[in-house]
């Protein structure tokens, strides 16, 4: 009777044992599969948003990365980069995308771009939030900002027009096609092409008095001076332009936009209009291999509108 009543708990215990030590496993297997529940990838991130507005202003560092500093957005598709680096064409040009301007490599969060025409870029990418991400060059120890978004809510035209100083500087020249019957003869009447300069200080401009019809290439420049774009208070579409012609005094204009090649120039001290037509489109950076386009000059960059700020992040890539 005791051997059996021995047995009987030995029994006992060892169910209880395999109970207790069966239901820790399976606890344990719960936390284990919770702490590996797979996350999104880069290219998942990359390809969750259409666009990505390069926010130029948020740029922290002082490196430059040529292929963003040029564009207004970028696009991560099946291993292409796509740019949009002209506001002509803005939300047109590649069905909104842009153009193709290289290729990309994603791999735990590093994003590898081998650009058509500025090479290789490398960057650790930080998702700041739900629809912001960091691109931190260590090369450069310079953080750029995007901001995601999709083709159908992204405002093309805001960035058109917050930004039509780079719209003046994509045509080789502006040639005077019209100019009103009404309004007080002046000396802006004998100028009739306009040049807006990209690169240097970004604010030089040049104009010529050559007959209206004359081959853009071949114009002889009569003046060089400086201008100026500026907003008009609520009027968001309105802007003003000025021309700095030195000792002749600074002509004055407002600024719209017909579209993406004619603008209209008033000149309220003589209340004259002018229309003037974009001659010699500039796209910036097509592929070396695609023909009948025009390559802009590598200084082409959008400026910061602020002063430069240090980057706090650190390169921490092992090398």
């Amino acid at each position: 009777m005791k051997t059996i009543k021995i047995l009987l708990s030995f029994a006992l215990f060892a169910t209880l044992f395999t109970s207790c030590y069966t239901e820790v496993i399976v606890e344990e297997r719960v936390i284990v599969d919770d702490s590996v529940e797979p996350g999104i990838t880069l290219n998942q991130l990359l390809s969750s948003y259409e666009l990505w507005y390069v926010d130029i202003n948020a740029t922290k560092g002082y490196g430059v990365t040529p292929f963003l500093q040029k564009a207004f957005t970028i696009s991560f598709r099946n291993g292409i980069v796509y740019a949009n680096n002209n506001i002509v064409g803005l939300g047109n040009s590649g069905n909104g995308y842009g153009i193709d301007v290289g290729e990309y490599d994603a791999y735990d969060m590093i994003l590898d771009v081998y650009h058509d025409i500025d090479g290789f870029e490398t960057f650790d990418v930080y998702e700041i939030d739900a629809n912001t991400i960091e691109l931190y060059n260590p090369n450069n120890d310079t953080s750029y900002f995007l901001d995601g978004y999709q083709r159908s809510n992204f405002d093309y035209e805001y960035v058109f027009y917050d930004n039509i100083h780079y719209f003046l500087q994509e045509y080789e020249a502006w040639e005077k096609t019209f100019t009103s019957d009404f309004g007080a003869i002046n000396e802006f009447d004998n100028e009739n092409y306009l040049q807006f300069l990209a690169g240097g200080n970004d604010s030089e401009f040049r104009s010529s008095q050559d007959p209206v019809g004359s081959n853009a290439n071949n114009l002889y420049w009569d003046y060089t001076g400086l201008y100026g774009v500026g907003d008009v208070a609520g009027d968001f579409y309105l802007k003003t332009l000025t021309l700095d012609y030195d000792y002749l005094g600074n002509e004055y204009f407002e600024l719209s936009v017909i579209n993406d090649g004619k603008i209209e120039l008033y000149h309220p001290a003589s209340e004259t209009v002018y229309e003037f037509e974009g001659r010699g489109y500039i796209q910036y950076l097509k592929s070396g291999d695609t023909k009948g386009k025009t390559t802009a000059p590598q200084n082409k960059m959008r400026k910061f509108r602020k002063d430069k700020v240090d980057n706090p992040r650190e390169n921490t890539r092992v090398k």
